[in-house]
């Protein structure tokens, strides 16, 4: 799998430029590229049939490495000062900046916007430093699940994520892609057996 373009949405604080960031920043694209189709390749080759490959397994692969390899917490929740429960969070890393949430799109996009809200939640209360919101492209997006959100259908709202006043947070959103298409794989799967997908 490969990342095709990230958008720092907020950076406040000069968080990006911390060790600790550039670390976790390294891990996810790790976890990312480490993401391929078939097993035992080195790349990401989808079978370009219309919203014919599952999403969930996809994620799941990044998942595993984010937790055996880097120490995150999968299915998380995210600490919470007062009544606002936002839910779960598909992985959540603790380190002396705080905590760090991150989110993979595996619904449609009322989803990925419920997601760069439950980011928006933490750091306004306080109880999360920076959120990662991974999502695919157009260019991916008509392989997959229908509907399921997208870079470019979440991008006209990034101005709206941009304007929340905190004074110290960071939001990162990163569009994905495969590396290859061919006709001849198999689909993926529209179950969760992320661990064939690393």
């Amino acid at each position: 799998m490969k990342i095709v373009h990230e958008e720092l949405l907020i950076d406040k604080g000069d968080i990006s430029i911390t060790e600790e960031w550039i670390d976790v920043h390294a891990e996810i694209y790790q976890a990312i590229a480490s993401v391929v189709w078939l097993p035992n390749t080195a790349d990401f080759t989808i079978n370009p049939t219309r919203h014919g490959n599952g999403v969930k397994p996809i994620k799941e692969g990044c998942m595993v490495t984010l937790e055996e390899y880097f120490g995150w917490q999968p299915e998380a929740t995210i600490p919470v000062l007062d009544d606002n429960k936002p839910g779960k969070v598909d992985a959540l890393k603790q380190i002396s900046l705080g905590n760090i949430v991150f989110e993979w799109e595996t619904g449609n996009i009322s989803s990925s916007h419920r997601a760069l809200n439950k980011i928006a939640l933490g750091m306004l209360n306080g109880t999360i430093v920076a959120g990662i919101l991974v999502l695919p492209t157009r260019k991916l997006y008509p392989y997959l699940t229908d509907r399921i959100g997208n870079y470019e259908e979440l991008q006209p709202y990034f101005p709206v994520w941009r304007e929340l006043p905190v004074d110290y947070g960071l939001t990162l959103v990163i569009a994905i892609e495969h590396d290859a298409v061919d006709e001849t794989v198999p689909l993926i799967a529209k179950g969760t057996d992320g661990r064939a997908l690393i």
